[in-house]
């Protein structure tokens, strides 16, 4: 198909072949994706996520000392390992009635902001974009890349480069301008982080009722010098990805279908507001509501609840497809939350893991990861949220809440607006993000780049903040607490790919039961008891396929560009077996358009 040609609209005799990526390696778990390809009709007709390791932290961490939560959970993940220690420690802070000093609060902030800056940078320019890169395009979509030498680029005065096809030199691997450049931001922002949490990316000053960090001055000024560096590089960023987006949506009409799915959005809010925040769940409604980046849970385009007491009690784990004994008639953990709402069995405090290995079978059960929804009680609907990689999630909330509202940052109603300073060589440049037509493949990785801005733009009012305690003497970073005999908690918050929650029961001073839940079961969910599919398999089953190769030479660039849209922690080694594919069946039918039968 050439750039310019629209999708043909008659249907053919379909072409079924069997297409498998496994493993698509991430951290947590080993994740593949088993397709049904329809070649003659150029889409997808099924998609299967499968992962095919099991971790069990949930079993192993009944009976540990709670303190040790966020030290052990951290390990969940190689990647982003800090966004569970810093939201294991909200759970803990929540069970223990302790609220850290107000410095405390921004030193994690800023950790957070730098880790978000590191891993969506080196994500999108050296891992998301290699699959729009010259040389893929060249691969997969020859027609395209001469299309891309064409069109000159419409931010080329903020990025330099000419042309689009030399946005996707400059992301060529190892080679690529761009590409390189990407891993020095990298190594300068994870530098950021370590100055505030100490390690990377498996915290050592992190922990519950405060951090261990020196706050002193320069702590926070060789912090500030280094995001300085780094912020025209942001700026471009910005720039050459819109371009190259736009440039998609022109050259291959249609490709807005491509990983979308309904708009099913969650987000769980990220950096505390200090002067608001007490970690109580009583109060949890009001604090969740100052957050800098505000909680919402999104349905057709529409804001369903920015509570996070509402988005808590809703939370379901379903089985289905996953290899689990169901745990419906044990015992529940928690009856009631503390403001006296009844608890669902299928809450992740009252969950219980009862591992059955098994043989993997698509028409039962075929995955090892579970399939958390959230239960709508206005419409009696168990709802498969995904994160949107997480950046679309979080910018699409906050800017329908429209409550952020600060000297960097604000949220309108229907964009979000971001200011970043003058640069070394860029001007003081105000970027705007606005709410898209599509939750789909695009819209997730052009979300990115603006948050890494957002990110950076919250990192620069949190320095001014934090140094004005030091200032004035406020340079205290810890409260002592004591670790009750009973109590029960929850942690709320956004790791980089998106929500984040941590559920904590604790009895005789020891953990009963614990229940992290990252973004990538959110995303990687398989089928779920009511026979919905999870995200991945929803955007991509059905979407349609662009790639000119046939099945012999077949790369999938169109169906792993959806998957690694959501950022599934590190889907940077693809490996596709059932050699060339496997032709199922070739159906030659006189009602599947005239013309062709």
């Amino acid at each position: 198909m050439t750039t310019t040609e629209a999708r043909p609209t008659e249907r053919k005799p379909p072409e079924l072949v069997d297409m498998s990526w496994d493993p698509i390696t991430r951290i947590i778990g080993n994740l593949g994706i088993y397709t049904k390809i329809d070649f003659a009709n150029r889409e997808v007709v099924e998609c299967h996520s499968t992962s095919s390791l099991f971790r069990g932290y949930s079993v192993f961490m009944k009976g540990k000392d709670p303190r040790d939560a966020g030290f052990i959970t951290s390990r969940i993940c190689g990647i982003c390992g800090d966004n569970h220690t810093t939201c294991s420690d909200y759970a803990q802070q929540m069970a223990y009635g302790v609220k850290p000093p107000p410095l405390a609060d921004y030193i994690v902030n800023l950790g957070e902001a730098a880790e978000y800056m590191f891993d969506h940078t080196i994500f999108q320019d050296n891992l998301v974009f290699v699959d729009f890169c010259e040389a893929m395009v060249k691969a997969t979509n020859p027609g395209v890349l001469a299309r891309a030498e064409r069109t000159e680029a419409p931010h080329g005065d903020i990025h330099g480069y000419r042309t689009i096809a030399d946005i996707m030199r400059a992301f060529n691997p190892f080679e690529g301008e761009v590409y390189k450049e990407a891993l020095k931001v990298s190594r300068v922002t994870r530098e950021m982080f370590c100055l505030m949490e100490g390690r990377h990316v498996h915290p050592s000053t992190l922990y519950p009722g405060g951090v261990g960090t020196m706050p002193q001055p320069t702590t926070f000024t060789d912090y500030l010098s280094r995001l300085m560096r780094v912020i025209d590089f942001v700026k471009k960023a910005v720039a050459m990805n819109d371009d190259v987006f736009d440039f998609f949506y022109e050259a291959l009409p249609g490709y807005e279908e491509v990983g979308r799915r309904r708009i099913l959005l969650g987000c769980w809010g990220a950096f505390q507001d200090p002067t608001t925040v007490d970690y109580r769940y009583e109060t949890m409604n009001t604090w969740g509501k100052q957050m800098y980046v505000t909680p919402g849970i999104i349905v057709d385009g529409e804001l369903v609840t920015n509570n996070l007491v509402d988005i808590n009690l809703g939370l379901r784990i379903l089985l289905g497809s996953s290899y689990y004994e169901d745990w419906v008639n044990e015992q529940p953990f928690v009856t009631h939350d503390p403001l006296g709402n009844p608890i669902d069995m299928r809450h992740p405090w009252n969950q219980t893991t009862v591992p059955v290995p098994q043989k993997r079978n698509f028409d039962e059960k075929y995955s090892w990861v579970m399939s958390p929804r959230w239960y709508d009680k206005k419409t009696d609907q168990h709802l498969a949220l995904d994160t949107g990689g997480g950046p679309l999630a979080r910018l699409w909330s906050t800017a329908l809440n429209g409550l952020v509202d600060t000297p960097y940052v604000k949220a309108t109603g229907h964009s979000v607006r971001i200011s970043l300073p003058k640069g070394e060589s860029l001007p003081e440049t105000t970027l705007e993000w606005r709410i898209p037509q599509w939750s789909n493949t695009l819209e997730r990785d052009r979300a990115r780049p603006y948050f890494i801005a957002y990110a950076a733009a919250m990192a620069l009012q949190f320095v001014e903040e934090a140094m004005g305690l030091v200032r004035a003497g406020e340079t205290k970073v810890f409260e002592n607490y004591e670790v009750p005999d009973e109590a029960i908690g929850c942690g709320f918050h956004e790791a980089v790919r998106g929500v984040l929650s941590h559920h904590l029961v604790i009895k005789d001073k020891k953990i009963a039961n614990y229940h992290p839940y990252p973004p990538t079961p959110w995303n990687a969910s398989p089928r779920d008891m009511y026979g919905t599919p999870g995200p991945y398999e929803d955007a991509v089953q059905g979407q349609p396929i662009f790639e000119e190769n046939g099945p012999d030479d077949f790369k999938g660039v169109d169906i792993m560009r959806t998957v690694r849209s959501f950022d599934p922690c590190l889907p940077c080694g693809v490996h596709m077996y059932v050699g060339k594919g496997k032709t199922l069946t070739t159906l030659h039918s006189p009602t599947y358009g005239a013309n062709h039968g």
